[in-house]
């Protein structure tokens, strides 16, 4: 089967226009579907008949409304046209009506340019400035991200009140529910990993989920429950290059979603929508490459990384605060990052060490393996955006040579009181991240991959539709708390 896969996507690698049409006839496609994904990281779309689709799309490109995409343009200066990347092209596999999907990148139409705002063009930008700086020539990202499955979501929100409720069959809660009959089998809190079925009451849905991404030319690694109890999953893909995997998780998340929906359940990638439970991370494996060698690798370093991977990993420390405001970049986000409660927010590395921000995996001594990984990021997070501003941290702290300070190979949720409090951490919320990515934002400017005015869209967007959206808003714990005094 990985083989099959590999052939599959080797052969999208190569495609041009007329391997795309032939695909359309040899598969009996009906519908093609243009794909991109706007500055907030939503995949968008429209589709036409497959009678409409000829090579000329994929030089003229299809017009569509840039005013009415988030983050986009102004009215006045709406029109904008999609190129589809012909190596993008596969038949989605959850579709009734069978359809091609096209992954577009957002061009001008005036001055034919690529859209600055367009997030793919800033995870390709991304790699091509790797490449220019003469460091690596290739990066390897394994994002893992996290969501829940439900099987009823519920919210309201309006002038005078405002209410959510979630549920899951197997959520500890309904333990005591009249199922008629209630077969128990329900994982307790923080006890989701890894109980096998019937406890692990989704081990057919992420087995059939997997199988669709599998057609869909996504390589899975592995499928398990996560901690929490009431339906949260993960699912691992195989590592690849920065933009096919911005690419591919978009693609994931998009798959997830459907398949549930597919099942009358519902997914969803926010990190905090059960309290008292863990939330849902999307911790990001990330490696350098050079003609073939893995450059974190040392055989004589700590935890057999090299000195490169040490400052990468200062980079991403010293900016992390930034990092944040497009890597956990939602109000939610900081739900989960709360000090004192087993999130990543200690701003330190270690091998083995799930409650320091950069963990160092030692599975494996094979010099192909040596990675780093960044825990605290989320599923709610552009990967396009997130990956990029990663990467260029990281190659910041590598220019500067930033040291990332001793490795602390201790539980930090149990450090006594005065030494937890030397230890910097991630900002504790949205508002705080956009702060500092207002302070700390010229490492993203290098090579051109972030422009001022995504950034200042970005900043203007959060606090605008998000942080004072929630912000001016009373919270149901605020009457618990407050409405008797």
């Amino acid at each position: 089967m990985k083989e099959q896969i590999r052939n599959h996507i080797s052969d999208r690698a190569i495609a041009n226009p007329s391997q795309v049409i032939e695909l359309c006839r040899s598969q009996d496609v009906q519908m093609v579907d243009f794909r991109f994904t706007d500055v907030i990281g939503t995949w968008q779309h429209f589709s036409s008949p497959v009678t409409e689709l000829d090579e000329s799309m994929f030089v003229e490109g299809v017009g569509f409304d840039g005013s009415s995409i988030r983050g986009f343009q102004r009215i006045d200066e709406s029109d904008m046209i999609l190129l589809p990347d012909a190596a993008s092209a596969l038949v989605d596999p959850l579709l009734r009506i069978k359809t091609l999907l096209l992954t577009c990148d957002v061009y001008d139409p005036v001055t034919r340019q690529r859209y600055t705002r367009d997030p793919r063009f800033i995870a390709q930008k991304a790699e091509r400035y790797l490449t220019t700086s003469g460091i690596a020539t290739t990066s390897y990202w394994g994002p893992e991200a996290e969501f829940f499955v439900f099987d009823d979501v519920r919210y309201d929100l309006r002038q005078h009140t405002s209410s959510y409720s979630v549920d899951s069959a197997e959520g500890i809660w309904n333990s005591g529910r009249d199922e008629k009959p209630n077969l128990g089998h329900k994982p307790r809190h923080k006890e989701g990993y890894f109980p096998a079925p019937p406890a692990d009451s989704l081990q057919d849905f992420r087995s059939g989920l997997v199988l669709k991404m599998q057609e869909a030319g996504i390589e899975v690694e592995v499928h398990h429950h996560e901690v929490a109890s009431a339906g949260q999953c993960e699912i691992d893909m195989r590592f690849d290059t920065l933009t096919e995997m911005g690419d591919r998780m978009m693609l994931y998340k998009y798959l997830v979603k459907m398949y549930a929906k597919e099942h009358f359940k519902a997914a969803t990638f926010m990190p905090k929508p059960i309290f008292g439970d863990n939330g849902s991370g999307m911790h990001c494996h990330q490696s350098l490459w050079k003609d073939g060698t893995n450059l974190f690798f040392d055989a004589s370093g700590y935890a057999q990384t090299s000195e490169l991977a040490r400052w990468y990993i200062g980079g991403l420390l010293a900016h992390s605060d930034a990092l944040m405001a497009f890597c956990a970049p939602t109000t939610n986000s900081y739900r989960r990052l709360v000090p004192g409660y087993e999130a990543p927010v200690n701003l330190v590395y270690s091998q083995r060490n799930r409650s320091a921000a950069v963990r160092i995996p030692v599975y494996s001594t094979s010099p192909r393996s040596k990675r780093i990984e960044y825990r605290p990021p989320d599923g709610t997070a552009n990967p396009y955006l997130a990956f990029a501003a990663m990467l260029l941290a990281g190659l910041d702290g590598i220019r500067k040579q930033i040291e990332p300070g001793e490795p602390m190979d201790v539980d930090l949720y149990e450090l006594p009181e005065a030494e937890a409090a030397k230890i910097r951490q991630v900002p504790g919320s949205l508002d705080a991240a956009l702060a500092a990515l207002e302070g700390d934002h010229a490492f993203l400017l290098e090579g051109d991959v972030f422009t001022k005015d995504l950034i200042e869209t970005w900043i203007e967007y959060k606090r605008r539709k998000e942080v004072d959206f929630v912000r001016m808003r009373p919270h149901p714990a605020e009457f618990f708390l407050y409405f008797d005094t």
